[in-house]
């Protein structure tokens, strides 16, 4: 009982920083996600010194250095909309990130006692996986007026509302999936990954997502995103968010961990909570260039 209200008080928590982060103001989205995706680095960082032991020896500069070069990363997709000193903050973001990045491969060759390529891919691996996620969800928000939400391009829709769907649709088909899954779910789906995914709850709950998704958008959406986009987002947070939520998964199985951190009480760390948006995010991104943009 003591773990269920801990596991509530905390997913309260969680809903209600996303929710304050995402919805208040561009800055406060650029925070949540600027935060969330350095945190989240942090547990790859520890995933990988569990799963190679050679990553556990790399020197401090490298650590920093990576970790600096990252936050630079998610600083660059804020482009002109920020400023500091007059000087826009994607600016100082891309030639920071550009100087860590360069910087740091020296500092390995002379600080590291053993220099190794493959300490610095597992790191670049890292910032292509977990960083730039973020940084596309922070584009989408900053970019959101050149985005055509209905044919007609009439009436106004947030800049925050399409990475607050893809969060939403992940979490309709995570939630849909379990449902089905412990109802009718026999088949496993990747038993030596996640073995209590079945593929009846894999299936039902993409179905089920996207579903949800024509429906509302259908009936009620329409006036803020054309009904083939609410479709193919859903889409997107099925298909790739399931993906991801595997990978996470084979990465910790690997690493021998439950949990990647132990940030959210009775939910595990950043990584957990938004391993299928590592995926989600970049193709949705896609998307969204390609079918969306003016």
């Amino acid at each position: 009982m003591k773990t269920f209200f801990t596991r509530t008080a905390s997913a309260l928590v969680f809903v209600a920083v996303m929710l304050g982060g995402i919805l208040w103001a561009d800055y406060t989205f650029f925070l949540l996600f600027f935060l969330i995706g350095c945190f989240a680095l942090q547990e790859y960082f520890r995933l990988l010194r569990g799963i190679d032991a050679d990553y556990a020896g790399v020197s401090s500069w490298h650590k920093w250095g990576a970790t600096i070069a990252g936050a630079a990363i998610l600083l660059t997709f804020t482009g002109d909309n920020f400023q500091i000193g007059g000087i826009p903050t994607g600016l100082i973001g891309w030639w920071t990130a550009v100087i860590f990045l360069l910087v740091m491969p020296l500092g390995e060759v002379l600080m590291s006692k053993d220099f190794s390529l493959k300490n610095i891919g597992y790191s670049a691996i890292g910032l292509l996986y977990v960083i730039i996620p973020f940084g596309l969800l922070i584009h989408i928000r900053m970019n959101a007026i050149n985005i055509h939400y209905t044919p007609e391009n009439v009436g106004t829709a947030p800049g925050w509302l399409i990475p607050l769907l893809l969060i939403i649709f992940i979490w309709i088909n995570d939630t849909m999936a379990y449902i089905v899954g412990s109802l009718i779910g026999r088949t496993p789906f990747a038993p030596a990954i996640s073995p209590k995914k079945t593929i009846e709850g894999t299936v039902g709950g993409m179905i089920l997502a996207v579903a949800t998704a024509g429906i509302y958008g259908h009936f009620w959406g329409y006036q803020y995103l054309a009904l083939q986009h609410w479709i193919a987002l859903a889409l997107i947070a099925a298909i790739f968010g399931t993906i991801g939520d595997l990978i996470e998964s084979k990465l910790k199985r690997m690493a021998g961990v439950k949990d990647s951190g132990r940030i959210m009480p009775g939910h595990g760390g950043f990584m957990d909570r938004f391993d299928s948006l590592l995926l989600a995010a970049p193709f949705a991104w896609i998307y969204v260039q390609f079918f969306m943009m003016h």
